[in-house]
């Protein structure tokens, strides 16, 4: 089977560490060194918004493979 050209989670995971990426420069340039702890909010905000993201595509995988054995399990059943 082939894989869709777009995956909108891939997007939304490159998107989220971008944002997350250009939050902590940001905040490094304006707070200076009082940045430190909201630099690590802002890590652990990515990191769960990355497993996050990694769950759904695991959960995912796991329905389309069900799905697949399924079918498979019923074209068997009906063969003669």
């Amino acid at each position: 089977m082939a894989r869709p050209t777009y995956d909108p989670l891939r997007a939304l995971a490159i998107g989220t560490q971008a944002a997350g990426l250009i939050a902590i420069i940001m905040l490094e340039t304006v707070l200076g060194d009082g940045a430190r702890p909201w630099q690590g909010v802002t890590l652990l905000l990515m990191l769960a918004a990355a497993l996050s993201i990694a769950a759904v595509r695991l959960y995912r995988h796991k329905r389309a493979l069900r799905e697949r054995d399924r079918r498979r399990a019923l074209m068997e059943e009906e063969e003669p």
